[in-house]
């Protein structure tokens, strides 16, 4: 990095600051705070949810799987592309709750303050552990464009990650969600540059290294990219790694997300319970989320493009996080122009616009669920933004100190993304049927807690011998797919690139980094035939951390079978004790009693029957304990749906009218439930509900397509 890209960066930070500043004199009460007064329209709610939903970790994941995988590497962001449509409808429930948090909502819904305690403890250890991987993730792309890796016998990220939350904690902690709000217009900007700038420069690389630039334009980029990187690689459902992303994995993760994704507790605010009305909610949370989708889109290009250009890049091949910024580096460093630095402030806002509401919803959680709830029931404004304050400042330090000190930031992601397991199906449950009570709920938080995230780890230790049960210490088997295909230039450059990295690890003595980059690249010379080799299976089906052998292994059975002369396939099963390492799947012994043989099954399909545990277990517990126990108070309920069925007004006093009236006759809307008089309060879609679902789901395909086309432009 120059001068000009370290300028770029300072004021992009004294920018964030300023806005923190000039936010917080317009701060009078807590929902100026928490809300920015509900007075936000649909440009502001569209970058809020643009700028929530999309962190500093997606772009790295799909320029490392794009790079591997192809076009097809894209689903691991994509798949919440069909969970888009959905946010239509749940938008204005989140108007309509008329709450501050949405630990609120379970307060009111279930009669209970102890649930909005509960629901705190939740958000705090679900958003620490969340940021912590993009402060991790922000580390790891900003090495390659800073230009070293340690300073003083310090690792980079020791210096980095506190300053990115020192200014993180100024703008958002003094400013409250106004300043959030206009800093992630200004950063969703930014996002968007991030997405589409290496693009036009990399098609110009291109040209200029491989073709003739002087009788070539920027577009014939796609034909050099097309020639330089193997035909598989540009199939969206398909690709050199074949079954990473199949269709039943991508249900699965779509529905996964569905369910867990509506009680993060950033959804009250980005959602739309800061909007004006429950248009501006829909209209921001929709388009905002289609913005983060063609982003996407934008990701999986210049992975693409990356690799036709930087295939014989030793760094890459050592790493493929770093696919992002060694691209950045390479392709924009020369031109001395402050992208360097633009780029790298880029990934920063795609961080801070996610951390700043994160940590303003906790804030809240904790200011109204705990502190005005339990410790100080008649604290004034003040007290309140006080407390606000110093728990956003806690919950930034946190996911500070986990990212600095814990090593496995995909374990720090795995663990964020599944507690929201604990209070997805009492949110679910809640919204349709009267009949949930809060004992259910309580019953159903207890045993996700125990099935999910206790046993797993306490079952081996009180039941050692679990972990040489030869039936559960299984493997899938072990599957070697051989197939022909013509080599292209980036074969060539990968196994160069693989050769001196293992070369470099080599003379430092890094062994664990020569086992992680795999199997050496096929040699290749351009035009001629090379063998393909990939190897799949070998999972353990219910240890997490897989299984070990307990003395020699032992080769028991090979089979081989052409695949019409296109592929050789191979498959082994070994015989010798294994031991199973790590934590217990203990929700796959249910498949076990069923007499489900799953050692054939892929890692996509392992992955995928992790689904019906999680997602149906909570809601059967929550729907049984439910028609045993007594009942909550009517009244309470009552109140609480004919909140739901009544618009919010965009101005607050006749919006309290509008309520009030509600309340003093509930029955007066039975005539906007499908089921009158029953338990069942599902409501009767209206025009604009069902024709807004049904665009939405039209711009899914739009997006597909956009994602084919570009990848066909030139081939």
């Amino acid at each position: 990095m120059t001068w000009i890209d370290f300028a770029v960066l300072i004021v992009y930070f004294v920018v964030m600051v300023a806005i923190g500043i000039w936010s917080m004199r317009r701060v009078k009460g807590q929902e100026d705070y928490f809300m920015g007064g509900r007075g936000f329209g649909k440009l502001l709610q569209t970058f809020a949810a643009f700028g929530a939903g999309t962190g500093a970790h997606e772009p790295v994941t799909v320029g490392r799987t794009g790079w591997t995988s192809g076009v097809s590497g894209v689903w691991s962001a994509l798949m919440w592309l069909f969970v888009t449509p959905v946010y239509w409808v749940v938008a204005v429930w989140y108007r309509r709750m008329r709450h501050l948090t949405l630990g609120d909502w379970f307060v009111e819904r279930y009669d209970s303050r102890a649930l909005g305690v509960a629901y705190t403890a939740f958000a705090m250890v679900f958003y620490m552990f969340f940021l912590s991987t993009m402060f991790s993730a922000v580390a790891k792309f900003s090495v390659p464009l800073i230009g070293f890796e340690s300073y003083a016998g310090l690792d980079i990220k020791f210096f980095l990650i506190p300053l990115i939350a020192v200014i993180v904690i100024l703008y958002g902690v003094l400013g409250g969600l106004t300043a959030a709000y206009y800093t992630d217009l200004i950063q969703g900007v930014f996002i968007i540059v991030l997405s589409i700038l290496l693009i036009p420069f990399g098609l110009k690389a291109l040209v200029a290294k491989f073709g003739d630039p002087e009788t070539q334009g920027i577009m014939a980029g796609f034909a050099i990219m097309h020639d330089r990187v193997p035909a598989d690689y540009f199939s969206l459902f398909s690709g050199p790694s074949a079954g990473e992303f199949p269709v039943q994995y991508i249900v699965s993760l779509t529905l996964l997300a569905l369910v867990g994704i509506v009680v993060q507790p950033h959804f009250i605010a980005t959602g739309g319970g800061s909007a004006k009305s429950e248009d501006e909610a829909r209209i921001g949370l929709v388009v905002g989320n289609f913005l983060k989708r063609l982003c996407t889109v934008g990701w999986a290009l210049t992975a693409l493009i990356a690799l036709a250009l930087l295939a014989g890049n030793a760094e890459i091949a050592a790493d493929p996080d770093r696919v992002w910024g060694v691209a950045a580096r390479e392709i924009l460093g020369p031109l001395n122009m402050g992208l360097v630095g633009l780029m790298l402030a880029c990934l920063l806002a795609a961080m801070m616009s996610s951390a700043d509401t994160y940590m303003i919803v906790t804030s809240a959680l904790v200011t109204r669920n705990v502190f005005v709830a339990y410790i100080s029931p008649d604290a004034d404004e003040k007290s309140c933004l006080r407390v606000a304050r110093v728990t956003g400042l806690l919950i930034i330090v946190g996911a500070s100190v986990i990212a600095l000190t814990m090593a496995d930031v995909f374990g720090q992601f795995k663990l964020a993304i599944e507690l929201p397991i604990l209070f997805a199906a009492p949110f679910w449950v809640g919204m349709f049927w009267r009949r949930a009570n809060v004992r259910a709920v309580w019953a159903t938080i207890a045993f996700s807690v125990v099935f999910f995230f206790v046993l797993p780890y306490a079952l081996p230790v009180v039941m050692p011998s679990l972990r040489t049960d030869s039936e559960l210490s299984k493997s899938t088997l072990l599957v070697t797919t051989t197939t022909r295909r013509m080599a292209t230039a980036a074969d060539v450059a990968k196994h160069q690139a693989w050769v001196k990295a293992v070369e470099q690890a080599k003379q430092r003595k890094d062994d664990a980094l020569i086992e992680r980059m795999g199997a050496e690249p096929p040699l290749a010379v351009v035009g001629q035939e090379i063998e393909v080799v990939m190897k799949s299976g070998g999972k353990a089906i219910y240890w997490r951390d897989g299984v070990e052998p307990v003395g020699e292994v032992t080769l028991m059975k090979t089979e081989t079978m052409t695949d019409e002369g296109k592929a050789k396939i191979e498959t082994e099963t070994y015989s010798s004790p294994h031991r199973g390492v790590g934590a217990f799947n203990v929700d796959f012994l249910l498949y076990h009693w069923l007499g489900i043989d799953l050692s054939g099954a892929s890692k996509a399909t392992i992955e995928s029957l992790r689904l019906p545990p999680r997602l149906l277990l909570p809601f059967v517990v929550l729907i049984l304990v439910s028609l045993v126990t007594r009942r909550d108070n009517a009244e309470v309920l009552d109140r609480y749906y004919a909140k739901m069925r009544t618009e919010v007004d965009p101005d607050p006093q006749v919006d309290q009218k509008k309520l009030a009236a509600a309340y003093a006759d509930p029955k007066s809307l039975e005539h906007l439930r499908w089921f009158p008089g029953s338990d069942w309060e599902f409501g009767k879609p209206s025009r604009k509900d069902s024709v807004g679902f049904l665009v939405s789901v039209g711009v899914c395909a739009l997006v597909i397509g956009l994602m084919v086309w570009l990848a066909g432009i030139g081939g």
